[in-house]
């Protein structure tokens, strides 16, 4: 990379950091349990909007993983999902009423959360339905993979997010509150995915899967991005630049190995796929508050209308984490 090239990402990464901490003006505080944090525990920062049937295993499943502490930033949700996380000690809130969108779909919000409190911290975000796997997560909690990565001096974690779904219409089965949505949504696509390298950030660009050859079979190019960083050892200097996708300084985007070899990895199963979907997709469709003025979500109302079904002769059944290590979609690498 030259000098000019290097020059220009610090400075990007200076105007995001500025940018977040001016956006700080739009969070309003909830309620604060942060005070409550230890020096080695492990955070998870999610933005949210209408999700209150989800909240009730989402928390569940963190917990179990090992997650110590939980930042929701509540957008303006009038489902009573704010109500559902208030009393929990375990759980900060910050509700904005800003436009999603303008906070550049709440990267700035996340960026500036973690630059308050998530310095030197191990920390996870996701979406509220997706749910992080890695090696060996079936038998010991994430502390074990972050303290394995401390020893081996690794700073970030990547995952594929793994598009879940029904075996039949995805409307065939309604998904209620506290139920593991995977024992739906047990399906995934093995094979269909393409991937290139950003040269200028140095991160993984990953398209596929049954949203692709579902949703943007004409126009696969405009297909979701697959590749994401949820798990970063976080220091203040550093910024999120596009969701997880990649962030800056651009090392830390280097989560595959370049000399032929295999670094770890994981996958984040997303079950997005529910029955709910049809209604939030009409939602966001009207909002207008993601990428594109939700182009994504216009194609996807479109075509879940027709009720069609995901489920093809390729697809698999999701077993175990060991499953999509042989199918080569995660890797333990040399984590033993």
């Amino acid at each position: 990379m030259s000098f000019l090239q290097s020059y220009r990402l610090r400075l990007e990464r200076k105007r995001w950091r500025i940018r977040a901490f001016r956006k700080r003006r739009e969070l309003e505080l909830v309620q604060d349990n942060t005070e409550n944090i230890q020096n080695s525990d492990i955070l998870l920062f999610v933005t949210m909007r209408n999700e209150k049937i989800r909240l009730p295993f989402f928390l569940k499943y963190y917990r179990a993983l090992g997650i110590n502490h939980f930042f929701f930033i509540d957008n303006d949700s009038d489902d009573g999902s704010l109500q559902f996380l208030l009393g929990q000690e375990d759980v900060s809130i910050w509700h904005s009423t800003a436009s999603y969108k303008r906070a550049r779909f709440g990267v700035d919000w996340v960026n500036y959360l973690q630059m308050r409190h998530a310095h030197r911290h191990w920390c996870l975000v996701v979406d509220v339905d997706e749910f992080f796997i890695y090696p060996f997560c079936d038998t010991r909690p994430i502390r074990a993979l972050t303290d394995w990565l401390d020893a081996s001096s690794i700073r970030t974690f990547g995952a594929l997010l793994l598009d879940m779904y029904p075996k039949g219409p995805i409307h065939d089965e309604p998904y209620q509150a506290g139920r593991d949505p995977f024992e739906i949504v047990s399906w995934f696509d093995s094979g269909n995915y393409t991937i290139s390298r950003n040269k200028l950030y140095g991160n993984l660009w990953i398209q596929g899967g049954p949203r692709a050859r579902a949703f943007f079979s004409e126009r696969p190019e405009r297909a979701p991005a697959l590749n994401k960083i949820p798990l970063v050892k976080w220091d203040r200097s550093y910024a999120f630049v596009s969701s997880t996708h990649m962030l800056l300084p651009r090392g830390l985007n280097h989560v595959y190995d370049e000399w032929g070899g295999e670094k770890a990895s994981g996958c984040l199963l997303h079950a997005k796929f529910l029955n709910t979907f049809l209604d939030k997709s009409e939602e966001e469709m009207q909002r207008k508050q993601h990428f594109a003025s939700s182009q994504e979500y216009k194609a996807y109302y479109d075509r879940i209308k027709q009720d069609p079904e995901l489920w093809c002769k390729w697809s698999e059944k999701y077993i175990n984490w060991r499953q999509l290590e042989i199918l080569g979609l995660m890797s333990k690498g040399n984590w033993a």
